[in-house]
């Protein structure tokens, strides 16, 4: 029972790190888009985009920090120290970027126009990068001392998580751009569907990258992925990958329907989420700490349990329903703003 209950926690905070990952995703990536917008006007129109929806995507970020405090709290206590620099700069790019959203919509004059606009773009690159240089981190492995984090203070700073971090930040462009494509029309659906295109690409590189260097991190990973008959098992993932890959590139230069390039890129980062998950199980910390080394005590997974299942359904419900409110095209005028 207990194992059940362990599973289940680590599913759905598997899920509210995915949920948060391609809701956050988009508006970060509009953030890292802005240096190809010059123009006051095209800047104003992305942000309207996301501004009424954004704040509630970091819901899902504080539901999975706060769940893997609560149900895996030895997993927290060691990663958390690994990562400190990483998750501060990320929390302060989050909140110049968040600052900004409101601010430069207040600004007097140029200058401090031009400050929020600096604020945005470096708090949603810096948010991003921090985000994948985490799961680099994670995935190159931790060092523990026993039941505590046994490394040094720049241990997360490697050519790996170097390359994740720099591939998260490609992957979220594609995503803002093609929330954009989606969204806009006229002249700037034009040129978001040009950098969706661009950053399609360099997103697709950076997939193959990182899964080429990922299973020589740790042999337990080699062998999950290219031993037989495991191969059988999850060979389906890298050729979905190539399939929706494909499928993207068609729909990106096919123009005939807006929303199907977001979605697919949804697909993608959903693929790319599993696959980690294939590399990952059934540990929490690789290859070092399994789930069940670092649950909470049964009773306290399942009180916790039962609210999470009344409240998650409650804010998926509010979540589409926010964004159908705010569904449809914008043009310059338009806004929440």
């Amino acid at each position: 029972m207990s194992f059940d209950l362990t599973v289940a926690w680590a599913l759905l905070l598997a899920f509210a790190v995915y949920v948060y990952v391609v809701l956050d995703g988009f508006d970060l990536g509009i953030g890292i888009l802005y240096p190809f917008f010059p123009r006051k006007e095209d800047r104003d129109l992305m942000m309207n985009t996301v501004a009424p929806v954004w704040d509630g995507n970091e819901t899902w970020l504080i539901l999975g920090g706060g769940g893997l405090f609560a149900a895996f709290p030895l997993a927290y206590a060691i990663i958390m120290p690994a990562v400190y620099p990483l998750i501060i700069a990320m929390l302060l790019g989050l909140i110049f970027r968040g600052v900004a959203f409101e601010f430069r919509w207040r600004a007097g004059n140029k200058f401090s126009k031009r400050f929020w606009d600096a604020a945005f773009i470096g708090g949603s690159t810096v948010a991003a990068l921090t985000q994948g240089m985490i799961l680099g981190t994670l995935l190159q492995g931790i060092e523990v001392d026993g039941r505590a984090y046994g490394g040094g203070w720049w241990d997360w700073l490697t050519p790996f998580t170097l390359l994740t971090g720099v591939a998260v930040v490609c992957g979220y462009a594609l995503l803002g751009a093609t929330w954009l494509n989606w969204r806009v029309d006229g002249e700037l659906q034009h040129k978001v569907r040009v950098l969706a295109r661009v950053f399609g690409f360099a997103t697709m590189g950076f997939i193959g990258a990182v899964s080429l260097a990922t299973p020589f991190l740790e042999p337990a990973y080699f062998e999950r992925w290219f031993s037989w008959p495991q191969i059988l098992e999850v060979s389906p993932i890298p050729i979905l990958v190539v399939g929706l890959t494909l499928w993207l590139a068609k729909e990106l230069f096919d123009e005939r329907n807006d929303w199907a390039p977001f979605f697919i890129t949804l697909g993608l980062f959903g693929l790319c989420f599993l696959g980690l998950g294939v590399c990952m199980w059934p540990y929490v910390i690789p290859t070092s700490v399994t789930l069940w080394d670092a649950a909470s005590p049964y009773s306290s997974q399942l009180f916790m349990f039962v609210g999470a299942i009344v409240l998650v359904p409650l804010i998926l419900v509010y979540t589409a329903y926010a964004y159908w409110v705010f569904r449809g095209k914008l043009k310059v005028g338009d806004g929440y703003h």
